[in-house]
């Protein structure tokens, strides 16, 4: 009998019972190929998103890089590991490559090698697990308030033109509260300014600073706030990726501006805030009009273009990451992708055949070459014997009826050959 198989084609099937009853037909089961059911497999996988961009914490061993470049590596925590394969062009490009026992963030996808029958994670970006676990953390966070409209820019407000009063949330003790002082003396010394002193780093920096923004906002009437602190570590930044540092900003009933860190460093709080200024002695200039009020007007726009050119970048780059996971399920790259594993698997195997046949060939003329020195006749001259030849024939004297008196013989010993005549 015979019915479809996975693919649409025709293929043998078998009855599960030895006879019929009633008249019923045998109940049959569809017999497939290996290949065919690692391939649909393999499909479910490449088709399943989650599994296509995903960041995998674990232990790493069988670390394994062949002259190929690409890199091989198991990825275990305590109940489960899954085989990991980074290419040779991405690996090239990493500014850091794991050794055994190190505990990584991997990314990548996951799908079915099929010539192995094992699914594994394609990686394409490896960080340590410490810095890329806050790294984590950091877009999670960043993503569940940007759903929320935390980060929407209709809901920042514009500061206001000519402050009065001007609150700013910094320690005492730091040097940003001086360069924001020194900047406003400079810029526009008829602004007020009122310190809401907090811890800017450890663990109670966050609820001090969530405190200190509400006292502003409840006994004082700044018209502006600036949240800032110098630069440092993203741990040491990190109190300002806090979500109640966010939603005390969010709920600010003036604008704020935050100056947090160095000018590459971001935060949640700098998605959160009205304004965010890459230090904050630029805080403290964004918070007030320049004597030179046009210069200071060309520049907010400049800023207002940059990030508006930010916001559209970052979604065509989602559009770009989701266009390419749909490309990558239907391209050739993952035949060549277990080509180029089949490859280096055949590599390995034809290495060690070679090796095995050359271990044998030398044991077999080892063999040969002592059957070969058994037979000589070289030997057979050691233990004592000569060879006989008549100087004139050169034939082999095999016995004295061939020799006769007065005969000259020519006899070859082990060591060398000598003539010698017959006597009677």
């Amino acid at each position: 009998m015979r019915g479809k198989n996975l693919d649409g084609e025709w293929g043998q099937q078998l009855p599960l019972w030895g006879s019929t009853q009633a008249g019923l037909p045998f109940p049959t089961m569809q017999i497939y190929r290996v290949s065919q059911i690692t391939a649909y497999i393999k499909d479910l996988f490449d088709s399943d998103y989650a599994l296509q961009d995903l960041w995998l914490e674990g232990e790493v061993s069988n670390y394994s890089r062949p002259a190929s470049g690409h890199v091989y590596f198991t990825l275990k925590d305590e109940r489960a590991q899954i085989r990991c394969v980074m290419w040779r062009s991405q690996a090239e490009r990493q500014t850091y490559l794991p050794q055994n026992g190190e505990a990584i963030l991997a990314h990548g996808r996951i799908s079915v090698y099929e010539a192995g029958g094992q699914y594994q994670l394609y990686v394409d970006d490896i960080q340590p697990a410490g810095a890329g676990l806050l790294y984590l953390q950091f877009e999670a966070l960043k993503e569940r308030l940007a759903a929320e409209g935390l980060f929407d820019a209709e809901r920042k407000r514009p500061l206001p033109p000519f402050p009065r009063r001007l609150g700013v949330v910094t320690s005492p003790a730091a040097a940003a509260l001086r360069d924001i002082v020194n900047v406003l003396r400079r810029r526009y010394p008829l602004v007020e300014v009122v310190l809401s002193p907090t811890l800017v780093q450890g663990d109670e920096a966050p609820f001090q600073i969530v405190a200190a923004i509400e006292a502003l906002n409840q006994h004082t009437d700044v018209d502006v706030i600036i949240v800032a602190r110098g630069g440092g570590s993203l741990e040491e930044l990190w109190a300002f990726n806090d979500e109640r540092v966010a939603r005390a900003i969010y709920a600010s009933q003036v604008p704020v501006i935050t100056g947090v860190g160095h000018e590459t460093d971001f935060t949640i709080a700098d998605f959160v805030a009205d304004v965010r200024a890459p230090t904050p002695s630029a805080a403290a200039e964004m918070a007030v009009p320049d004597r030179q009020d046009l210069r200071g007007a060309v520049e907010g726009w400049r800023r207002r273009l940059a990030q508006l050119m930010r916001g559209r970048i970052e979604k065509e780059r989602r559009a770009l990451r989701y266009r390419t996971q749909v490309l990558r399920r239907f391209s050739p790259q993952a035949q060549i992708d277990n080509y180029r594993q089949r490859i280096d698997d055949l590599m390995q195997l034809a290495l060690a055949g070679l090796k095995h046949r050359l271990a044998l060939a030398r044991e077999r003329l080892r063999t040969l070459d002592s059957q070969l020195q058994a037979l000589s006749p070289l030997a057979t001259l050691e233990r004592g014997y000569a060879i006989a030849r008549h100087l004139g024939t050169g034939k082999v004297v095999r016995s004295v009826a061939q020799v006769a008196t007065g005969d000259r013989l020519e006899v070859r010993v082990s060591d060398g050959q000598f003539e010698s005549t017959v006597a009677s």
